[in-house]
């Protein structure tokens, strides 16, 4: 991260690419960070600290865990604690920690760039129907020893969640490019449930 003066971190860039490699993912891995830093540098411009917001995409799903409640915090925490020990400031690490904490996509996003990195998380859900179709079965991977009765249910709530709103994304250039076919592919996943 050159453009935050920190050093450079072999041991950081192996044990994140060894937690994107875990076994048990197969929607979160190095493939989705690799798509999100791809569409983070087409709107890169909209950030208001890109640098900041492109060290939390890199470590936004570094602890994943399907059934744990604490990834995005857990997450967020050693990204933190990776920039107060380049000797960042601690107010731009709890800016890096909040930008992730945004990535629970719970509606608790402040500023720009939260609605960023949120948006460009969410850009896999106005993939072509093909891609959102592997991603819906690779997220059913994720969850494999999750009965199907249960999975469906609470995948169904999650994916209604989104429809219900009143707009899935927050930016105007993601809601005109992603958005309408967003809402095809959610309530496409939905009907196949």
């Amino acid at each position: 991260m050159s453009a935050l003066e920190f050093k450079a971190s072999s041991d950081c860039y192996d044990a994140l690419f060894a937690a994107y490699s875990e076994k048990h993912r197969f929607y979160h891995t190095a493939k989705h960070i690799e798509a999100m830093l791809k569409h983070f540098d087409a709107v890169k411009d909209l950030a208001e600290r890109p640098a900041e917001l492109e060290l939390a995409i890199w470590f936004h799903d570094a602890i994943y865990k399907p059934f744990s409640k604490s990834n995005e915090y857990d997450s967020a925490t050693w990204a933190k604690e990776f920039s107060l020990s380049n000797n960042y400031d601690l107010d731009g690490a709890e800016r890096v920690h909040r930008l992730i904490m945004a990535t629970l996509h719970n509606g608790g996003v402040d500023n720009k760039d939260q609605k960023l990195i949120v948006d460009i998380d969410l850009t896999i859900l106005g993939a072509s129907p093909e891609i959102y179709e592997e991603f819906e079965q690779n997220v059913r991977k994720e969850y494999r020893f999750v009965p199907a009765f249960v999975y469906r249910k609470k995948r169904k709530e999650l994916l209604e969640s989104f429809l219900n709103s009143a707009s899935i994304y927050n930016l105007e250039y993601f809601k005109n490019k992603y958005e309408n076919t967003a809402r095809d592919n959610i309530s496409r996943a939905i009907q196949l449930l």
